[in-house]
């Protein structure tokens, strides 16, 4: 009997009966799975051992995850090992998930087993395109997969892989090789491991640190699964050394309850970067009227302040094109690309930045008179729309590039005369007032009026859809203040309408609630 492999012939040889350590290895595109792959595949061969690798690419980078499957046995001389293609459910010794919710996947297809299973995942999250497509929370439940790893594993070995990686310069696969050589489940010493990435030439070092912490970290059982305690609230700095921030530091402490005081310090933080100090007093003047009524229930938590101190921040720092500007040009945002690019000091980056914006911008960005007259004559708004109403690629690290989005951010000294201002403080006075129309009726209704502007987010169409389904919304809860259920009914709308971009959940729920109370529509 003859068995043809490839070229290779070999006549009566013995076929294996020896059962193959098995690998499966998650990895996304761009995270190293082949490398990590290749890695212990040498490292096997290198030990005596023979070793095959093969893999199932998924259908794109965060739809579907590549999974490479590795199997070594001993080698042995005249006997020939039989070895699978691809991992069966029930079958595989070890699994290395590169993302959490890739580890997920890893116990829905089987993979992970309890009586057999070592369980190899990294916590960070890399959301995929269903969960950054909702409007509101999108996040699938990490929780659910902790629940799961706990009675689907052997043994489980799970921390924030990817923040070593970056922390030291290199790819999660690193990690993840000192997360395997510390879980003692090779038959290889860590030398062994070491000797493989020292190979590698360019970038060894990086990934040879990263491989250490992760070795050490799970050899220390700090490796947990998931961190599912609260943070520790954040506490008011007793100065910043800047003489109009630290003034400000001063009011919120006497003029706020101290269960709020953190949340208003990020928002006075957030407005004084947008606009200036003068600017942030208006913000606490807003949020103050609140922060009286809980002065009035001492016996509540200051919910209603803590919600006026995000939304009214939140509503105060719109995007803007000046904003939009700003933001592209600031010094942290070209650290933080070098830093997420692992672009070393003597590396040059060049940033593309898509711009397309509409012609509502251009006369947002106009003083408000002279905005209000071109949107008032179709036809040269639709001149002005053809113009700008187009893609454009601008290199913020060329000159040209880099001054014309400088000098646009530059106008933000002019912001309270734009067009844009006037129709965004009208809107937020708008449902300030029917904020505090609703506490005099409903305390716990009038905190939900606050919460309703999440709905209201990002830039061009997306804030207009947010601030179309928020305008339904605020519409609906004006007819419905002082009913009974009225809470409910209101956290029911603002979940609907958060649930789809479109707005079809929204529309839905309106229906629901229109046959509930007669003549609610929240249309206007």
């Amino acid at each position: 009997m003859s068995v043809a492999i490839g070229d290779i012939t070999a006549s009566r040889r013995e076929l294996s009966t020896d059962r193959p350590l098995s690998l499966a290895i998650l990895a996304m595109g761009g995270q190293g799975g082949a490398v990590l792959a290749d890695w212990i595949v040498a490292l096997a061969e290198a030990n005596g051992y023979f070793a095959q690798a093969t893999s199932v690419p998924g259908v794109a980078q965060r739809t579907g995850a590549t999974i490479y499957y590795v199997e070594m046995v001993p080698a042995r001389d005249g006997v020939h090992p039989v070895l699978s293609l691809m991992p069966m459910p029930g079958d595989v010794d070890i699994v290395l998930a590169a993302e959490f919710m890739e580890a997920g996947r890893a116990i829905l297809r089987g993979l992970v087993t309890p009586d057999r299973t070592t369980f190899i995942a990294s916590t960070h999250r890399a959301l995929a395109v269903v969960e950054k497509e909702k409007p509101g929370d999108g996040r699938a439940n990490s929780g659910a997969v902790i629940d799961a790893s706990d009675v689907s594993a052997k043994r489980i070995v799970a921390f924030d892989m990817e923040e070593i990686a970056q922390r030291c310069g290199t790819m999660i696969s690193a990690s993840m090789f000192g997360a395997l050589a510390g879980a003692d489940v090779l038959p290889f010493s860590q030398q062994a491991f070491e000797a493989v990435i020292g190979s590698g030439g360019r970038g060894a070092q990086q990934s040879l640190n990263a491989f250490r912490i992760a070795l050490d970290t799970t050899r220390n059982d700090v490796a947990t699964a998931v961190e599912t305690t609260a943070a520790a609230p954040a506490i008011l700095p007793a100065n910043t050394g800047y003489p109009q921030l630290d003034s400000i530091l001063q009011r919120l402490r006497d003029e706020f309850p101290e269960a709020a005081q953190a949340m208003l310090f990020a928002g006075s933080r957030r407005l004084l970067a947008y606009q200036d100090h003068r600017y942030v007093h208006d913000y606490l003047d807003r949020v103050g009227f609140f922060a009286a009524i809980n002065r009035q229930r001492p016996g509540d938590t200051p919910e209603l302040t803590i919600a006026a101190a995000k939304h009214i921040a939140n509503a105060m720092a719109f995007d803007d094109v000046i904003n939009v500007a700003s933001l592209k040009t600031t010094s942290a945002r070209f650290d933080r690309t070098r830093r997420e690019q692992s672009v070393a000091d003597d590396q040059l980056i060049y940033t593309t930045e898509f711009m397309h914006p509409r012609g509502e911008e251009m006369t947002g960005t106009l003083p408000r008179a002279l905005g209000a007259v071109i949107e008032r004559r179709p036809r040269l708004m639709q001149a002005l729309d053809r113009l700008v109403n187009r893609g454009r690629r601008i290199q913020t690290g060329s000159i040209t590039g880099f001054l014309l989005l400088y000098l646009l951010a530059g106008l933000r000294r002019f912001r309270r005369g734009t067009l844009r201002y006037a129709r965004e403080t009208a809107h937020l006075e708008r449902w300030l007032a029917f904020a505090r129309h609703c506490v005099a009726i409903d305390y716990a209704f009038a905190v939900e009026v606050l919460n309703c502007r999440r709905l209201v987010k990002g830039y061009s169409d997306t804030h207009a859809r947010g601030q179309s389904k928020f305008d339904r919304v605020i519409a609906a809860a004006g007819l419905i203040v002082g009913r009974p259920g009225s809470v409910l009914w209101l956290q029911n709308l603002k979940t609907a309408a958060l649930a789809d971009e479109k707005g079809d959940a929204l529309e839905g729920a309106l229906r629901t609630l229109a046959s509930a109370y007669d003549g609610v529509s929240g249309k206007r």
